[in-house]
């Protein structure tokens, strides 16, 4: 997925599933193929076609803001710019825009541009809670650094790959299957 289909597609995803996500995406990229057309589109257009996301008050603002920062720092919607640009600087750029805060850049960054941003979904944070990786004081938003510490930055994705799998097959939320689990002899959570 392009940098601005993954900005927009993720900020979408916030607080909903990835398939009222998915659906939202497609129904406003049917209602305006190209980004430039949300620019100045009636905001309640571009609610309607988001509206299976949730939140489509709070999220059509926030896309159509978010689009037109990107232009007016930038002369055009591309974010391909931040591939150049240290971790650090790139994060930071994009957590300027509105509705961005370190998940959705850091999916941005690792998934649509292959930098070594480390996502910290409700999964991954809690597996590396349990397996001693974050303190119990450790938020979402300070994982993202803490677990990109971690490891080698070639090893970011498929670390969150791993991680985010682990959480939804066998450390799950209710009912961890901890007598399944790789981890279990080194898992100071195990039996939770």
């Amino acid at each position: 997925m392009e940098p601005v289909d993954e900005l927009v597609f993720t900020i979408l995803t916030q607080h909903t599933s990835d398939v009222n996500g998915k659906r939202a995406f497609e129904r406003l990229k049917a209602r305006f193929p190209h980004w430039e057309e949300v620019l100045d589109a009636p905001l309640e257009a571009i609610e309607e076609a988001i509206r299976s996301a949730g939140l489509s008050r709070q999220k059509a603002p926030r896309i159509q803001q978010a689009l037109r920062t990107i232009l007016e720092r930038r002369g055009r919607l591309d974010l391909a710019f931040l591939q150049e640009m240290p971790l650090a600087e790139a994060k930071a750029w994009l957590r300027s825009l509105p509705g961005v805060g370190p998940k959705t850049s850091a999916i941005v960054l690792c998934f649509a541009l292959g930098l070594p941003a480390m996502p910290v979904d409700t999964h991954v944070h809690r597996v590396a809670r349990r397996l001693g990786l974050l303190g119990p004081r450790d938020n979402a938003d300070k994982a993202h650094d803490l677990l990109e510490g971690l490891v080698e930055p070639e090893e970011v994705y498929p670390f969150h790959v791993y991680l985010i799998t682990h959480g939804r097959r066998v450390c799950k939320a209710r009912g961890p299957r901890c007598g399944e689990c790789v981890l279990r002899d080194i898992c100071p959570s195990r039996q939770v």
